[in-house]
């Protein structure tokens, strides 16, 4: 028990000296700094060529969205998650090592070349993403905290950060066993992770762009536009539930774009009952004053 508890207070103090470092000594290895500049570079493309019409350069819950960006990035990892995860990983291999497993890695990618553990390693990880999307969405119990993201009735670029810590947990659960058992011997998938942010931000931003024929295979705004909408096809769970990748919703017939979407309403039923606030937002899932 000790063991674990050192684990985690090493996680904890050394993600605050890691996260003191991104913001007070920045480098072109800084997340902190990348996100801000990805935000504001996304929010005047937004401010130049608007796709809807607004009165205001900050769009409905633009404070609170920022606020959830750096909470989702930084400060939810600050608190507990980085040190949770440190734990669960070491109990889980120490799990393992009851059964005499040491190595979870079946598929040895070392000798690759760079581009091609860094191309492997991206579509695993978005199409496990793709079926955690379609789950959060399938489950009673999930999409009471996906709820938050589908809060978003105004898009704009740091919508793409607003979703409850949970499912920073349910992604991150899920993912973690297949993709331990590639051993992709990367130490550093900074531009990997740079370019899935970047592709989230203009995903929610209120700009109309497809990417052309390329729209087969990056997701863009006007088919995310449709998986926010209000009102879904008939039967339906969602539309739409790419990350990064629109491939996978064409190749599984879950992709749905009847029009621009430009003046679509966005949300979900009865989304005029759901609290306005962070607190609020995030409490909701466990809230006894939930409207059936």
């Amino acid at each position: 028990m000790n063991k674990y508890i050192k684990i985690a207070l090493d996680g904890y103090y050394g993600y605050w000296d890691y996260l003191k470092t991104e913001i007070l000594h920045p480098s072109w290895h800084s997340y902190f700094w990348w996100l801000v500049g990805l935000s504001v570079l996304v929010w005047g493309l937004e401010l130049i060529f608007p796709w809807r019409d607004r009165k205001s350069a900050f769009r409905k819950d633009f404070w609170l969205d920022a606020f959830y960006m750096f909470f989702n990035f930084f400060l939810f990892s600050l608190i507990i998650y980085n040190s949770l995860s440190n734990v669960f990983v070491e109990a889980f291999n120490d799990f393992l090592g009851w059964f005499g497993v040491r190595n979870l890695v079946a598929i040895e990618v070392n000798s690759w070349p760079i581009w091609g553990q860094f191309l492997l390693m991206f579509v695993i990880a978005d199409f496990i993403q793709w079926n955690v999307h379609r789950l959060l969405h399938r489950s009673p119990w999930l999409w009471e905290f996906h709820k938050v993201h589908h809060s978003v009735e105004e898009m704009g670029f740091a919508a793409h950060l607003r979703y409850h810590w949970m499912e920073t947990i349910v992604y991150k659960s899920i993912q973690y066993i297949p993709l331990s058992m590639i051993g992709f011997g990367l130490d550093d998938f900074f531009v990997l992770h740079i370019f899935t942010i970047a592709i989230g931000h203009l995903n929610h931003a209120n700009i109309n762009l497809t990417y052309g024929p390329l729209k087969y295979i990056l997701n863009n705004p006007v088919m995310h536009t449709w998986h926010h909408a209000k009102t879904l096809p008939k039967g339906s769970y969602g539309v739409n539930y790419g990350i990064t990748l629109s491939l996978w919703d064409y190749l599984f017939g879950t992709a749905y774009i009847p029009n621009s979407g430009k003046n679509e309403p966005l949300g979900f039923d009865k989304i005029e009952e759901f609290p306005q606030t962070f607190w609020s937002q995030i409490t909701y899932p466990w809230s006894t004053k939930k409207k059936k």
